[in-house]
């Protein structure tokens, strides 16, 4: 069962925290993410961003703030992780939501205590979330996977499996990095069109891929499948993702079994993870399927599913570069699409994931693949929107973009919003390329 709207989604509600009620917070009191930050030279310790603040679980809990709450939730936020809250479950989100709604709302008797648990974002360093275990990468959005297929496939754009099956495979968690870490630039094996042999060489068509991605909560022994009716509550939360890729390394290496280097090298995230019950607003039916596309096996089929299966997340892409960092000006947005346009709601994928008894766990990642939209404007990736290089994007200073060039700054942001409801964000999912290290092979 998806979320359902309680008190702490009213769009009236408001924190004593000044910075959460500012027009355009991504962290008003109705969102409440959980992440994980480190205050200089201090440990990683578990909190939740309310507008320009931090608030610190472990001093909260010190203060005899959290003493209602089972003692399974008060030790999981006394880690350094959110694997073990994850491990609870939505049932332990819902109840740490809601005393978090009561101590922030404005008016709250306990507010002078809780500012003392307050930490300035400006402060203090932001890690990955969790300890991930295992990543996996999908491929659910029908507009990319067919602009994609008809520059390599004119002929059959979609492979006849596509309408039926999730598209997947599984990544490399070692090297998830948490937004703001730099990213270098990878070396690969590139066969040049027309050429005997390949090279072994920097990528030359670096590109980036906006991607959203879901955290899981709870596990399913080995041998065991999830039902769609309870894929939702195996879902903590959702943050963006941009999963690098290096076209050239990838055109010469994925045939026949798929993504390899090209992907492996660095995969971003975004510190903040927004809860399925911070989503539950914006909820609704998953996009209409065209003529002809066949509705999902039963196993992929909910009632739940069909009426809310969908979410409605607005993302865009910025890019910035040396010159314009030089010359004060602004990142230009290359793209804007929506979670709402996939193939394959999340739900979906995560049941189809576990289908066949593989044991999913706590803290394990699943990406959509790039989110691209039905219009030009909503292409999530440079080889969809520059036409594999043919049409590059001009940027304000001059320059033209058909792929990443060293010191060029990726920047992801996520938001939600909707009639009747306040906003809330993502925050940012932001990288620097930095130039190859190419290994000399006389050393």
């Amino acid at each position: 069962m998806t979320a359902q709207l309680d008190r702490s989604h009213d769009p009236a509600a408001r924190s004593w925290v000044a910075s959460a009620n500012r027009a355009g917070s991504a962290f008003p009191i109705q969102n409440q993410p959980l992440g994980v930050f480190r205050r200089p030279g201090g440990p990683a310790q578990i909190g939740v961003a309310i507008g320009d603040e931090i608030l610190d679980l472990s001093a909260l809990d010190s203060a005899g703030l959290l003493g209602s709450a089972p003692p399974a939730i008060r030790d999981a936020i006394r880690t350094p992780t959110l694997n073990d809250l994850m491990a609870l479950g939505r049932p332990a989100v819902r109840v740490l939501r809601q005393r978090l709604f009561e101590l922030l709302l404005q008016g709250s008797a306990d507010s002078a205590l809780v500012r003392d648990a307050l930490v300035p974002c400006a402060e203090v360093v932001l890690d990955l979330p969790a300890a991930v275990g295992d990543y996996t990468d999908f491929y659910a959005s029908i507009h990319h996977a067919r602009n994609v297929g008809s520059m390599f496939r004119p002929e059959q754009p979609l492979l006849p499996n596509y309408a039926w099956v999730p598209i997947g495979y599984h990544g490399r968690a070692s090297s998830l990095v948490v937004s703001g870490s730099p990213v270098r630039r990878p070396a690969g094996q590139i066969m040049e069109d027309g050429a005997a042999a390949p090279v072994f060489a920097p990528t030359r068509l670096l590109d980036y891929e906006c991607e959203v991605g879901a955290w899981v909560a709870g596990e399913n022994a080995l041998g065991e499948s999830v039902r769609m009716t309870d894929a939702e509550e195996r879902l903590f939360g959702l943050c963006l993702v941009n999963d690098w890729s290096a076209r050239d390394v990838q055109k010469w290496e994925y045939q026949p079994l798929g993504p390899f280097l090209a992907k492996s090298f660095a995969t971003s995230v975004s510190p903040w993870v927004v809860t399925m019950e911070a989503l539950a607003p914006f909820r609704g039916a998953p996009a209409v399927r065209e003529d002809g596309m066949p509705g999902p096996l039963p196993y992929l089929e909910s009632p739940s599913n069909r009426e809310s299966g969908g979410i409605d997340l607005d993302l865009e892409v910025l890019l910035v570069t040396e010159q314009m960092r030089r010359e004060g000006i602004a990142p230009m947005r290359l793209s804007r699409s929506n979670l709402s346009s996939l193939y394959w709601t999340v739900a979906q994928l995560l049941t189809h994931h576990a289908s066949n008894g593989c044991n999913l766990r706590p803290g394990d990642l699943l990406a959509s693949g790039t989110v691209s939209g039905p219009e030009p404007d909503s292409l999530g990736c440079l080889l969809e929107l520059t036409q594999r290089g043919s049409r590059p994007v001009t940027l304000p200073t001059g320059e033209v973009r058909r792929f990443l060039a060293d010191g060029d700054e990726v920047i992801m942001r996520g938001s939600c919003t909707r009639d009747g409801t306040v906003s809330i964000g993502f925050g940012e999912c932001r990288a620097v390329i930095l130039p190859a290290r190419v290994p000399d092979p006389t050393r």
